[in-house]
Order: structure tokens, then sequence, then C-alpha cells
């Protein structure tokens, strides 16, 4: 075992088995989990693990939780992602994953070429946006599998920007346009009363979210930048007073709520995620939450979208987002919760009942 990812085999090198010391052994679990008959091998498409958190990725959290279950974890990095023979092929990387405080470690085994549809249960897409050529390339390969579980559907992740599919639901959002003529937008900020918020349509974690108020002087500047010169569409929202309270991020499994925790902006800034600055505070489901939760759950399960986050400010629903939604671990700690018990449970449930396709 290494501390460091190797590199030499390709998802070309197809090598079902391979010698026993070139894999690890999926940990003992603690303690019995009726929902698994057995052991599983779990397929995590990611960005470099090296980038997450270990006191912040939900995706580790994941990780770490089917690994404490005696399963076996493997890495894919989207790029190593292809098709061997007509079928979705990879090169995994088996890993083991260590909490040492509130950092971590990783120790890594040999690659390995796999053919998903023959070795791999369960595959979970949690690669970040920007919903790129590459990103689309990589979720169309899993969405050619025919016995291997992809959480969440491929073709709905395809289908839905994270963005537009709050569009849906429009009245329960904030008044809201979409467009790449700066015009355009100016017009709309008069109609909202001389301020906006305005973000592009494939940005995370608050990247690209502007604040305009009428009669600033780089407003022209903004737009043209956000735009890319009229070039890019982008959303723009009325401003929500509200945030100074906090956004509120919503998760749901399978169209119903698993948790809440509330992003409050750090002082100064307009930004609640947490990638922004924005510090974790405790909050309940309300009832207007669970209005837009029995609104947004039929569509949630049709789709395939197994695993969902919600962005709610004020009671106003912002965003619906469906790639690779973040918050348990904030969630967790708040409220002294082990979400991702409650995920993986699901996980083995749907391998169990030998569902292919949510």
């Amino acid at each position: 075992m290494s501390g460091e990812r190797p590199h030499g085999s390709r998802a070309g090198s197809h090598s079902p088995e391979g010698p026993l010391e070139a894999r690890f052994l999926p940990p003992q679990p603690e303690k019995a989990f009726p929902l698994a008959d057995r052991s599983l091998r779990l397929v995590f498409v990611m960005d470099p693990v090296e980038a997450e958190s270990f006191s912040a990725s939900t995706t580790l959290v994941l990780m770490l939780e089917a690994q404490r279950r005696g399963h076996e974890v493997l890495y894919v990095a989207p790029g190593d992602l292809g098709v061997e023979g007509g079928r979705a092929a990879a090169r995994t990387t088996p890993v083991r994953l260590f909490r040492e405080g509130e950092g971590g470690r990783t120790e890594w085994g040999e690659p390995m070429g796999v053919i998903l549809d023959e070795e791999i249960d369960v595959a979970l897409q949690r690669q970040d946006p920007p919903v790129d050529a590459g990103y689309i390339a990589a979720t169309q390969i899993l969405g050619t599998c025919e016995r291997t579980l992809i959480l969440n559907r491929p073709e709905s992740l395809l289908a839905y920007n994270e963005k537009l599919l709050a569009l849906h639901f429009r009245d329960l959002m904030p008044e809201t346009a979409v467009s790449r003529r700066i015009s355009d937008l100016l017009g709309f900020m008069d109609t909202m009363g001389g301020e906006m918020i305005v973000k592009p349509l494939d940005g995370k974690g608050g990247e690209g979210i502007f604040h305009l108020v009428k009669g600033e002087r780089n407003i022209s500047s903004i737009l043209e930048q956000i735009t890319a010169f009229e070039s890019r569409w982008v959303m723009a929202q009325r401003y929500l007073p509200a945030v100074r309270e906090g956004d509120k991020r919503i998760l749901l499994l399978e169209g119903e709520p698993l948790g809440a925790v509330l992003r409050v902006p750090a002082a100064g800034e307009v930004r609640a995620n947490f990638h922004a600055g924005g510090q974790a505070a405790a909050s309940a489901i309300d009832g207007r939450d669970r209005e837009i939760i029995e609104r947004l759950a039929p569509l949630i399960r049709a789709e395939g979208l197994f695993f969902v986050g919600i962005d709610v400010i004020g009671g106003k629903l912002t965003e619906i987002n469906v790639t690779s939604p973040t918050g348990i671990q904030e969630i967790n700690r708040l409220g002294g919760l082990c979400l991702e018990e409650r995920f993986m449970d699901r996980v083995e449930a749907l391998v169990a009942e030998g569902v292919r396709r949510v």
C-alpha cells in the first residue's frame, strides 16, 4: 500500500481479478448491516481525492461509510472512463481512507482495468461542475451501463442544468431571468428596483456570483465578464435580503428530506456557500420547506435523481443541485447525526432488490 496514487494501468488493460497483493481486501465491517448480503464494489467517479477535505467533503464521508461496511471502494477519475468491446470500462484504483483528527490520509492499491457491468455493483457520479465536454462524455459512458447501478441517473444529470431545473417550479422561485444580452439584464435589474443577483449557469460553490446595485461604476464591466461579452447565458434573480439570515441547503434522498443546514454569509459577503466562506448554522425543515419538497419530489423520483440538494432563501427556491450535492458533514456536526448511514442503507437496499436503474 502506498500514500501516493500509482500510475500505469489503463481502462484498456482489463484484469478482472489480478494478483491478490495488487488489490485491497475490503476491511471487516464494525457491525453487521443486514441490507447487504455480500460485499459490494463501489466506484466513485470524482475529482482528485487529494482536493477533497476530510472535514467537509460529502463524497469522502460516503466513501468512508462504504469502507466501514466492508465494501470495496474504487476511485475513478472522469478521464479514466472509456469503452472496451462496446461496454463501459474504467481504470480504477482501490483506495483506503483514514481520518486523523480534522484531516486524514489515503492509501492506494494498484490500478486495474474493469468492465463496469461485469465487475462493479454501483457507480456514483460525483464530479463537480462545470458540465463541460469532459463531464458530458464521462456521464454518457456511465449511461451505457446495463447492470451497474449509476447514481444519479446519467440521462437526468445531462438533461437538467442545476440553475435551470428550478424553473420547472418558477412559482416557488424569486423573480428570475436568463439571458446573455446585457441590455436584457440591465432591464431586469430596473424592474427589480435597481439591484439583482447574477450567476453563471455552470458555476459551483458560489463562483461568479455578483450582487449588482444600480449606480455602481463596474456594472457594465461585470456583465461583460460574466456573459463573456454576450456569448454565455447567465441567470439573474431578485436580490433576497433574507440571505443575510442564511441560505438553507436541504438534502433530499429519493425525494425525501434527509437533513438541512443554514449557510450564513460572512460579513461583507453576499455568497453563503461554504466554499465562499459561509458558516454553518443549525436549521430545521419548516412547513414552507416541506411544501417545496412535496412539489419537487415527483419529478426528482421520476428522473432518477437519487441524491439532490436544494437551496432555499427566505422561503424561495433558488437552485436544485443534482451533480455532486454537499452538506452531509455540516449537518452531521450540528445535529449529532450520521446521514451517510441512511444514504448507504438505501444503496445497499437497491442492490439487494436488484434495481439496475433508479
